[in-house]
């Protein structure tokens, strides 16, 4: 057996869900190599030089090629069915782009892609959510080649401070020319300068009891800022116009499992804990003392939100300044 981890790269770095996707490579007990493409570049360069410091892996492959400056998934999933063959297991994180290539790459292996993968309780069996999050199914695949994107938060990142291996170039796939970026255009701005809402330590979420896009700023921008903090918001703020799509934590959003989660004047509905229920302390803030959300939480404090909220980041800004 052996294991090829494809990796991502975010803002010219590689993706830090790589490396929680090599952890969920090292229960098949298998060797892993880890796939790194893009083109020729500085950031290429700084990623390999990441990459080849992950602990576990036995090779580094590199394929460049113009065309993967900016992937398609059409391109990958063409790169991936030439590699294929070599390895029995094929783990991605479980990322918008992943999601799109492994399945294009399944239906040219004819091979069933296996999401959202939270367990793996052997080679052949794996634990996926299911209903919403709300239930767990184990699936068996006997493919000769397994597809499975994994969830970051379900892994522990792989650490760093290995040995180091040299980069192996390989062939790059043609350019199939099927569909190109035009542009990008960052929908977290609400988070410009703040950690990255997938990856943060510590994470303020907003619901619709704040009332509206002014005092979700207000009142949890300052909250954020002192605390390092990302900024999330559940479905209804977003369709709301609080907060970008961008920071959207649950089901149709961004899961997340932070160190510190606070929720504000949010219920706790099924599709937003399912996005946060894995953090490992869950701190909620809400006047409605029979809100779904203090089942979850670990510290519950019944209260309105616009008049401890303001408090509560005052005191924490003395404490923290009192501690410097």
């Amino acid at each position: 057996m052996r294991s090829l981890v494809l990796s991502g790269r975010k803002n010219g770095a590689l993706d830090p869900a790589t490396l929680n996707a090599v952890t969920a490579a090292t229960r098949v007990g298998a060797e892993i190599d880890l796939l790194v493409v893009g083109s020729e570049d500085a950031d290429l360069d700084a990623v390999l030089r990441d990459a080849a410091g992950i602990r576990g892996i036995s090779k580094l492959l590199c394929a460049t090629a113009p065309h993967y400056a900016d992937p398609s998934p059409e391109n990958i999933a063409a790169l991936l069915v030439g590699l294929a063959s070599g390895y029995t297991h094929l783990f991605a994180p479980a990322t918008a782009f992943w999601k799109s290539a492994l399945p294009r790459a399944g239906a040219l292996l004819d091979v069933a892609p296996i999401s959202d993968v939270v367990a793996v309780e052997s080679p052949e069996i794996f634990v996926r959510p299911v209903h919403a999050g709300i239930a767990l199914t184990r699936v068996r695949s006997l493919d000769p080649v397994k597809l499975l994107t994994v969830r970051p938060t379900a892994f522990e990142a792989a650490s760093r401070g290995g040995e180091g291996v040299s980069p192996e170039r390989i062939p790059a796939a043609g350019d199939l020319a099927m569909s190109r970026i035009v542009s990008r255009a960052a929908g977290d701005e609400g988070n410009s300068g703040r950690p990255d809402l997938s990856t943060a330590r510590v994470v303020v979420s907003g619901g619709r009891g704040l009332g509206g896009a002014e005092n979700y700023r207000r009142l949890l921008g300052p909250l954020a800022d002192c605390l390092g903090a990302a900024l999330g918001a559940t479905r209804s703020a977003v369709d709301g116009g609080f907060a970008s799509s961008e920071m959207q934590v649950g089901q149709t959003g961004k899961i997340v499992a932070p160190d510190l989660y606070i929720a504000v004047g949010l219920s706790g509905a099924i599709q937003h804990l399912v996005g946060m229920k894995d953090s490992r302390f869950i701190v909620a803030i809400n006047k409605d003392a029979e809100a779904p959300i203090f089942q979850v939480a670990d510290c519950g404090l019944v209260a309105d939100v616009f008049d401890v909220l303001p408090e509560l980041t005052e005191a924490l800004r003395k404490e923290l300044k009192d501690c410097l």
